[in-house]
């Protein structure tokens, strides 16, 4: 079985986490994640995630900390996803790969459909973000 490693980005502005849904295509098809994109041979998880996110949303981000690392194994490939938590800081955020992004309050984190190496990283950002009520 294949195994890829691959960083994602946690992006909080606003007290919303941004989410992308992914091209309808291959075993995640349709399903929504954190952007983010393959290692590179010799890279850091910090170095992918920085040049993916401008390869795919057109922005330039800041990696604040990592957040988790997730094993998966889906059906045709098994995955190591890095997840950091991530700003803005600088561009204007264009989708090249995705068909559609969101940014979800907390109370919206489970209206999309997640893919399921994803959801590890879900239940963190729930408990990063306050609550709509809150304010």
């Amino acid at each position: 079985m294949n195994h890829i490693k691959v960083a994602a980005a946690v992006i909080i502005d606003n007290n919303k986490v941004f989410a992308a849904q992914r091209e309808n295509k291959g075993e995640l098809a349709l399903f929504w994640e954190f952007p983010g994109g393959k290692l590179e041979d010799g890279e850091s998880g910090e170095s992918a995630i920085v040049r993916e996110i401008e390869e795919e949303l057109s922005i330039k981000v800041e990696v604040i900390k990592h957040l988790i690392n997730v094993e998966h194994k889906y059906k045709t490939f098994s995955i190591t996803l890095i997840a950091y938590l991530c700003k803005i800081v600088e561009g204007e955020l264009t989708l090249k790969d995705h068909v559609n992004s969101e940014w979800l309050v907390k109370e919206q984190l489970y209206t999309v459909n997640w893919a399921a190496a994803d959801l590890p990283i879900v239940k963190i950002v729930e408990t990063m973000l306050g609550s709509n009520s809150e304010k």
